[in-house]
Order: C-alpha cells, then sequence, then structure tokens
C-alpha cells in the first residue's frame, strides 16, 4: 500500500528544496488548499520549481492540475497557503498583479481573439514584467514558421495547431519567464506535437521556466526535469526524469500510461 499523499507531499518538498539550495525558486507553493465555491478541490498542494526548469503535472482528468495552474494565477475562488513567484508572495494578489510577477499562462482553451489575425492577436499582449522584454514579432515568426505565413488570417481560419502556437506566442509576448501551459498538445497531429516540443526544449535552452499540465505522457516524458502526480487534489508522487523508468509501474497504476 502506498504512504498517504500528505506524507509523499513532504517527501516532494524535502527533495525539490535540495535540489535549489541558495537559489530564489521560480515557483514554490506550500500547503496550497483551493476551492470552487462550496467545492475542496486541492489539499496542502506543495511543490516547488527551479528557475529555467521544466516541470509537468500528471494526473487523471479532474485530478486537480488545471486547478492548480488556475490558483496560481488568482482565478480559482477561494485560496490558502502561500504561492510564492520568484519570492513574491501572491496569494491575496488579484490576477493581474499576478501576471505582473511575470508569469505567461496558456489555458486549454487558447482564448484567441477569432475575429482578429493571427499577427493583430500577437500585437495585443500588454508587458507584464518590468525587467524582461516579450518576444519580438520576428523571433515568434523564426519559432513559429507557420504563424509567419499565416500572419493575415483570423483566428477563425487558422488551424488547432495553429491556434495552439498563437496561444502559446502570445504569451510570449508579454516577458513572462515562468510560462504555464495546459493541455498544449491535447488533440493535435503528431507533427504539430513535434513542433511544440521543439519550442519547449527552445525555450529552456533560453532559460523559461515551464509548468506543464500534459495528458499526452510521451509528449511530456522527454521534455521535463520532474513529475509531480497529482490524484484528488494531492500531489501523491514526485518523480525526477532520471528516475522514470524504475517510476513505470506505478504510473501505469496511477495514470494507466
Amino acid at each position: 500500500m502506498r504512504a498517504q499523499p500528505e506524507n509523499h507531499a513532504a517527501t516532494a518538498v524535502a527533495a525539490n528544496d535540495a535540489g535549489v539550495t541558495g537559489v530564489t525558486a521560480a515557483l514554490e507553493i506550500r500547503n496550497l488548499q483551493a476551492w470552487y465555491g462550496e467545492s475542496h478541490i486541492l489539499h496542502d498542494v506543495n511543490l516547488t520549481v527551479a528557475p529555467g526548469e521544466v516541470v509537468t503535472l500528471l494526473g487523471r482528468n479532474g485530478a486537480g492540475r488545471t486547478t492548480t495552474l488556475r490558483a496560481i494565477m488568482g482565478l480559482t475562488g477561494k485560496r490558502t497557503g502561500s504561492i510564492k513567484v520568484g519570492g513574491v508572495e501572491s496569494i491575496g494578489m488579484p490576477t493581474h498583479r499576478i501576471a505582473h510577477l511575470g508569469i505567461g499562462y496558456c489555458p486549454e482553451e487558447r482564448g484567441i481573439f477569432s475575429s482578429l489575425s493571427a499577427e493583430e492577436n500577437l500585437l495585443l499582449p500588454p508587458s507584464v514584467s518590468r525587467t524582461e522584454q516579450g518576444m519580438s514579432l520576428e523571433e515568434i515568426y523564426e519559432m513559429f514558421p507557420n504563424l509567419a505565413e499565416r500572419r493575415n488570417s483570423q483566428g477563425t481560419r487558422l488551424s488547432g495547431g495553429e491556434q495552439q502556437m498563437l496561444a502559446v506566442a502570445r504569451i510570449l509576448r508579454t516577458g513572462a519567464r515562468l510560462l504555464l501551459l495546459d493541455e498544449i498538445s491535447e488533440g493535435l497531429a503528431p507533427v504539430i506535437v513535434q513542433a511544440l516540443a521543439r519550442m519547449i526544449t527552445t525555450l529552456r535552452a533560453k532559460g523559461y521556466t515551464i509548468v506543464m499540465v500534459e495528458q499526452n505522457f510521451r509528449f511530456a516524458a522527454p521534455l521535463a526535469d520532474r513529475f509531480y502526480v497529482v490524484e484528488h487534489g494531492h500531489i501523491v508522487e514526485t518523480i525526477a526524469a532520471d528516475a522514470l523508468n524504475e517510476k513505470m509501474p506505478l504510473l501505469h497504476e496511477l495514470l494507466g500510461v
């Protein structure tokens, strides 16, 4: 029988803290609880992400992964505990102030403006950072050649993969260095998924910090430094990338992968 979720979370905290000793974490969450109305969704969530790391939240649908991202952004109802972004406590801040700590959030529904062209979508986002400039259009088009070709196309005329690229590209325009990406590979053709994997590899090399929610384990496996498994609003397991093979039986039990 596995240990209770709370014990796993405590172990994860200790392991993660050891990995970022002497460095201010890009994201540090302690004892996070979150509710939607009267529904208590997240229970004592603890995780730490060092600058430049890629971390993936794994779990079945409804486990609390997306709620974790939304709680970081202040988009849930009630939150308690601690969420520090670059050492700054964000619990109690409104969403726009949280964004100005340098966070970019790409929700699963993408949220692009369908009546505007791809380039108009890219020209809209304001800067969220006082110290970092967002990517220029030239840098965006170099990273996403499809968007360069479709820059004058309305959002409704973009394919699903192009819309996903646009949603990610738009947050890169803001100057955010901590990126929260929710199911960006879902429902996309393999060639687009491969392009998104190359994008994440490039962003990691540029020093971006990325927290992904992913159902596509094959997409996430070669990209992440660490995996948090979420179950019923608890983090029940933390797996380093180099321990992935030995943990596959457990992942199969928890996720069916």
